[in-house]
């Protein structure tokens, strides 16, 4: 099905989820096409998907929740989060226009509090008016503006201030009384946005980092490292796997190179780890006889784009990626990475 395309998304989007389709991207868009019709049957079958939807995502949260570490699981729990309020929000919206106005607040609050949007909140300011709590709906009227661009609306500056407007009129009298629910919506968003970065930050340390240094590595010893405390050295990273047999291979001529540059305090060496079985790490470790402390690429690997192993990477004093080596030579590794090294110690701090 081409879910551009309205008329076939609905004729067999429809067919398909009734046949036992659970796809999450198409109970997503054929949902959302149903909300747009006016027959109250499309309302009752998008309230059915809805709930459906939202309730595979909830399985998928808590079992994300549960999980063994991943790395980048802080942004599968983002993405996933986002989508459950989504779903919410088609629930909440079915919900109103079945005329269960009192049913749907509720569930469109809770999709708030799971990820703010601003969709959720122009959906909530139109539930509380049906209800008759301007207040209430101007002030999420307000959240919609605070919140500015996201994925799922986009500010239109002369429909917002008309919109906010109606709404003061409705609940203060005065058009003009928009102003203080804005500047009190700013502040409740940024708080909640705050909060809701922290908690996903506590589930994963990694969750939002932009570049190197604001990477904390876990380990097999239980030992954490925040790259940002290696700024000003030259940073050389080992990314390697249990199963991969170059990397095997290479691991001597590895050390050849550590020997090369041991007295410089501003040269280190991190062995990085992207095994997906974690538990198989430290037994290959002491097998092999590499010593006991390898860390995990907790989405660092994705993040400077690793797509093959071993590879090694240089990074300059100020944590920028300076040299990359896909593979090896094994005739000429040890000189060729002692080599960018240099280059590497040599190069310009600023």
């Amino acid at each position: 099905v081409d879910l551009r395309d309205r008329r076939l998304l609905l004729e067999y989007g429809v067919r398909a989820i009734e046949s036992g389709s659970r796809s999450l991207q198409l109970l997503d868009h054929v949902t959302r096409a149903l909300l747009d019709s006016e027959k109250r049957e499309d309302q009752e079958r998008a309230l059915s998907y809805a709930k459906t939807l939202a309730q595979s995502l909830e399985t998928e949260r808590q079992e994300q929740q549960k999980a063994e570490f991943r790395p980048m699981r802080g942004r599968r729990l983002d993405e996933t989060e986002y989508a459950l309020a989504r779903a919410m929000t088609f629930q909440a919206r079915a919900l109103a226009q079945l005329g269960r106005t009192e049913e749907a607040l509720p569930v469109a609050q809770s999709a708030w509090q799971i990820c703010p949007t601003v969709e959720n909140a122009r959906e909530r300011a139109r539930v509380l008016e049906r209800a008759g709590r301007f207040r209430e709906a101007l002030d999420a009227a307000a959240e919609a503006v605070a919140l500015g661009a996201d994925r799922t609306g986009e500010p239109d500056p002369v429909k917002d201030r008309q919109r906010l407007a109606g709404l003061a009129q409705k609940a203060h009298g005065e058009e003009s009384a928009f102003a203080p629910a804005l500047l009190q919506a700013w502040d409740r968003v940024a708080a909640m946005q705050e909060a809701r970065r922290a908690r996903l930050k506590a589930f994963d340390p990694n969750y939002g980092a932009r570049n190197v240094e604001e990477f904390t590595l876990s380990s097999t010893t239980g030992e954490k490292l925040a790259l940002a405390s290696l700024k000003g050295k030259v940073v050389v990273l080992d990314f390697w796997a249990t199963w991969c047999g170059p990397c095997r291979a290479q691991h001597p001529l590895y050390e050849q190179v550590q020997k090369r540059f041991r007295s410089r305090s501003d040269v280190v060496f991190l062995r990085v780890s992207t095994d997906e079985d974690r538990s198989a790490v430290a037994p290959f470790l002491k097998q092999q006889g590499w010593g006991p402390l390898s860390y995990f690429d907790d989405g660092l690997a994705s993040l400077l784009r690793v797509n093959s192993i071993p590879t090694a990477m240089v990074l300059d004093r100020r944590g920028q990626v300076f040299s990359r080596m896909n593979g090896f030579i094994a005739d000429r590794f040890v000189d060729m990475l002692s080599e960018r090294i240099r280059e590497a110690l040599e190069a310009p701090a600023q």
